[in-house]
């Protein structure tokens, strides 16, 4: 076998066929870990052995750059079982999971009965804060749309701390790490994701292969409808988090067309305080990727 350098994937990816896409745009340099060259006859060993593929798009880089923001994207195919991936050393790191944890919170206030229905509303309790729309009364559906804290921290505290660890350890959500407080948890304290848990607590939400009843999961699919049109339905979740002195900000979710389905986890960071790019850089990127790799644009 022919062994090229530019199939050489960081060593977490072996067992992966590798291909690696360069479109438009300089290259970015080699790759990063030595590591990864005296691994290279195991990955391409490997990846003989496997049938999933991973293809590497480094000139995504174009988007981060617009917005100002480092990141990484990761795309799951299960009709073609291939991964898309934009900065790869990023797939297996721990983020915060900030508000995209609202999708298990979500399910475990239906599952444990805090949370009635979509419709469960809890009064504002006329504390003024930094986002009008959080002031206000708020149902799990709006509070779930509009990433409403309170409502969040109100219904964490409902379940209880031995509730919540139990139902994060049943259901395999992240390193299921509570400390830091039942209502901070997921903000300021212990929980961690990566964005390859992320894709893989989705499919499993999305193929009813999580340890929650049908009714709440339909329940939260109904709430993580993001875009509806015609021709494809989008469900997901936006977070933004602080970690080592970085802004972190997340989107992650599914889209179904038709029969098909993807799965995508968008991280993103920054190390500017005020950068007025990030916020809407979370989905903007996002969708600007899925309509290069899907053919889609937002709001088509």
């Amino acid at each position: 076998m022919k062994t090229d350098r530019n199939k050489i994937l960081h060593p977490l990816f072996a067992g992966n066929h590798i291909k690696k896409e360069v479109k438009s745009g300089p290259a970015r340099g080699s790759f990063r870990s030595f590591i990864a060259l005296l691994l290279v006859s195991a990955a391409l060993f490997s990846a003989c052995q496997s049938g999933e593929r991973t293809v590497l798009r480094d000139d995504f880089r174009k988007y981060y750059d617009s917005f100002q923001v480092e990141g990484a994207f990761a795309l799951y195919d299960p009709q073609e079982d291939r991964y898309i991936l934009y900065n790869p050393d990023q797939f297996r790191k721990p983020f915060p999971a900030a508000s995209t944890f609202k999708i298990p919170h979500s399910l475990i206030a239906l599952e444990t009965g805090v949370v009635r229905d979509a419709n469960f509303t809890l009064p504002w309790d006329s504390v003024l804060r930094a986002y009008p729309k959080w002031n206000c009364d708020h149902n799990l559906r709006s509070a779930f749309r509009n990433s409403t804290v309170w409502y969040y921290q109100e219904t964490a505290r409902r379940i209880g701390a031995q509730r919540m660890k139990r139902w994060l350890d049943t259901c395999g959500y992240g390193n299921a790490d509570t400390s830091g407080g039942i209502d901070r948890f997921w903000l300021s304290g212990g929980l961690r994701i990566t964005m390859e848990q992320q894709i893989d607590f989705l499919r499993r939400l999305r193929n009813n292969q999580l340890p929650f009843s049908r009714r709440s999961v339909d329940i939260v699919k109904d709430i993580m409808i993001a875009k509806d049109t015609m021709g494809y339905t989008v469900r997901g979740k936006t977070g933004w988090g602080e970690m080592d002195g970085l802004d972190i900000g997340w989107y992650v979710g599914y889209l179904e067309s038709d029969s098909r389905v993807y799965y995508f986890a968008h991280c993103i960071q920054s190390s500017k305080p005020d950068n007025p790019h990030f916020a809407p850089a979370r989905m903007d990127i996002l969708y600007s990727i899925l309509g290069e790799v899907l053919g889609r644009k937002d709001g088509d």
